[in-house]
């Protein structure tokens, strides 16, 4: 008969394995970002500050596909700024590999002094 202790450690061992490995996924895949407002990623639309295209485009691109097991692997363009308004939206593209688009809906949730608070829907 096994060992009870043994037993025990390795089961206990391989449910941390899973928890902590769990908590890293759910943390690099999280899809809000915090963004600067700083001369070099910021523009003008409609009157309104906002958070250029290439940054927006690349950040999103960057968190789409964090891990093999999340997302998938894209390339990413946004028509427009992301103006630093609470509530906006717009929709950027992701071009996958076999030339498929798909929307990626992206909301500003809070504009707090310097910086804008936004998300990406996967």
């Amino acid at each position: 008969m096994p060992d009870t202790k043994f037993l025990v450690g390795v089961v206990g061992g391989a449910a941390t394995v899973l928890v902590l490995g769990g908590f890293w996924t759910h943390t690099v895949s999280d899809t809000r970002s915090t963004t600067e407002l700083n001369a070099y990623d910021t523009v003008i639309v409609d009157g309104h500050k906002a958070l250029a295209p290439n940054i927006v485009a690349g950040r999103t691109q960057s968190k789409y596909h964090p891990l093999p097991w999340v997302g998938m692997k894209m390339h990413v363009s946004c028509p427009t700024g992301l103006k630093a308004v609470a509530g906006t939206t717009m929709t950027c593209t992701g071009r996958r590999n076999d030339a498929t688009a798909v929307d990626i809906p992206v909301t500003v949730i809070k504009v707090a002094g310097s910086h804008i608070i936004w998300k990406f829907d996967r």
